[in-house]
C-alpha cells in the first residue's frame, strides 16, 4: 500500500502542471494593435449631422437659346461656293456661302427700274414746279409730282434694303453671311447644290458657346425635390474624374408627354470651349432632409457577409466590431440609421485591415 501512495504523490505535481497548462490554452487571446499597425490607421469621431441626400439625373450640354441663330434660304438658287465647314468658328458678317439666283437677278432688274422711276419722277417734279411758277399748272399738279417722287424713292429704298439683307453680289449672286459670331453646329449646304423654291430647312446653325447650359431630365418622383439655385455637380464622359460646379438656373415647368420628365438647366462658363453641345452629362443635385443621423466617412464602413461593420476604437487592446445599418452614402459620407451613437471613435483608414486581423 505504501508504494502505491508514494507513486501517486510523485505524479500529482505533473497532473497539476498539465491541468494549469490546459486551462491557459483555453483562455481567449486579446487582440492588440502593434505600433506599426496603429501608425497605419486613422481615427474619426462620429458626428450627428443633418442628412444630405443626392439626386442623379442624365443630361447634355446645350447652347443658350438666345445665342443660337438658324439661317434659312431666302430664295431658290444654285450654290456656287461654301466657305465654312461643320465646327468652324465664324465671326458676325463673315460670308458663309455664295448662291446664284434668278430671284436675285430679278431684284437687280427691280433696282435698276426703281432708279429709273425715281429719276423720271424727279424730272417731272421739276417740270411741274417750273410750270407752276409760270402759272401754267396748279399746286395740285406739283403735289402729285412730289408724291410720285416720294413713292419712287420708297420703292427704291425697299429694293436696296433687300439687297442689304441678301448681301447681293454682282447682279445674280448673293452672299449668305453669319448673323452672329459662334461655331457652325449644323450645315446642310454643299457646293453645286440646287436649292429648290420653297426649301424650308435651315442651311446653317451658329451657336455661341462662351456660356452653356447643362440640360437635365427630372422624373416626376423627384420634381418636388428640386428648386432654383440648388447647387449641382456635373460629370462629363469626355472629362473623366473632373467635376463642374454650378446651380440650377431654371426649371422648365412642363413635362415631356413621352418621357414624363421635366427639364432643368444649369449655366456653366465655358472658357476655351471645352464644353461642346450634345456632350453627355450626369448631374448630381444634393438637398437636406428633415432628419439628423450619426455620420462617418464612407471609408470606415466594412462590408462582409452581407452586413456592414464599423471598427469602434476604445484603445489599442480594445477594438469592437460593430454591426450597423447605413441609410445611404453621399459625397463620401455614410449616414447610419441604427447601431451607432455620436461621440464614438471609429477607425477610418485601413479599417478593413483591422477587421480582417480581428475577425479571422
Amino acid at each position: 500500500m505504501k508504494p502505491l501512495i508514494s507513486s501517486f504523490l510523485l505524479l500529482l505535481p505533473f497532473f497539476l502542471i498539465t491541468s494549469c497548462k490546459n486551462h491557459q490554452d483555453d483562455a481567449p487571446v486579446t487582440f492588440t494593435l502593434t505600433d506599426t499597425m496603429f501608425n497605419r490607421i486613422s481615427l474619426d469621431t462620429v458626428q450627428t449631422e443633418q442628412v444630405s441626400s443626392e439626386l442623379k439625373f442624365s443630361g447634355k450640354v446645350t447652347p443658350e437659346d438666345n445665342k443660337v441663330a438658324s439661317i434659312f434660304p431666302i430664295v431658290a438658287g444654285y450654290v456656287t461656293k461654301v466657305n465654312v465647314s461643320l465646327g468652324d468658328h465664324v465671326k458676325k458678317g463673315q460670308i458663309l456661302a455664295v448662291i446664284r439666283s434668278t430671284d436675285i437677278a430679278d431684284f437687280e432688274k427691280q433696282r435698276r427700274d426703281g432708279e429709273t422711276e425715281l429719276l423720271l419722277a424727279k424730272k417731272n417734279l421739276k417740270s411741274a414746279q417750273e410750270l407752276f411758277e409760270s402759272r401754267l399748272n396748279t399746286e395740285r399738279d406739283v403735289a402729285a409730282a412730289q408724291k410720285a417722287v416720294d413713292d419712287a424713292g420708297a420703292e427704291l429704298n425697299r429694293i436696296r434694303e433687300v439687297f442689304n439683307i441678301y448681301q447681293v453680289n454682282n447682279g445674280a449672286f448673293y452672299n449668305i453671311v453669319a448673323p452672329i459670331s459662334g461655331f457652325i453646329t449644323e450645315k446642310k449646304l454643299n457646293p453645286d447644290m440646287q436649292l429648290p423654291s420653297g426649301f424650308s430647312e435651315s442651311i446653317f446653325t451658329i451657336a455661341q458657346i462662351d456660356d452653356v447650359f447643362i440640360t437635365a431630365n427630372v422624373y416626376e418622383t423627384d420634381i418636388a425635390k428640386v428648386s432654383v439655385n440648388m447647387p449641382a455637380e456635373i460629370v462629363l464622359l469626355s472629362y473623366a474624374g473632373k467635376k463642374f460646379s454650378g446651380k440650377i438656373d431654371k426649371i422648365m415647368n412642363i413635362l415631356d408627354p413621352e418621357t414624363k420628365t421635366m427639364k432643368i438647366r444649369i449655366r456653366l462658363p465655358n472658357p476655351g470651349y471645352a464644353l461642346k453641345p450634345e456632350m453627355a452629362a450626369t448631374v448630381y443635385v444634393r438637398y437636406l432632409e428633415n432628419k439628423w443621423l450619426p455620420t462617418v466617412s464612407s471609408e470606415a464602413v466594412v462590408f462582409d457577409r452581407s452586413r456592414d461593420y464599423l471598427m469602434i476604437f476604445h484603445g489599442k487592446d480594445s477594438i469592437e466590431t460593430l454591426v450597423v445599418e447605413p441609410l445611404h452614402t453621399t459625397s463620401g459620407k455614410t449616414y447610419i440609421s441604427s447601431g451607432l451613437a455620436a461621440g464614438e471613435k471609429v477607425i477610418v483608414k485601413n479599417a478593413l485591415l483591422v477587421y480582417d486581423a480581428l475577425n479571422d
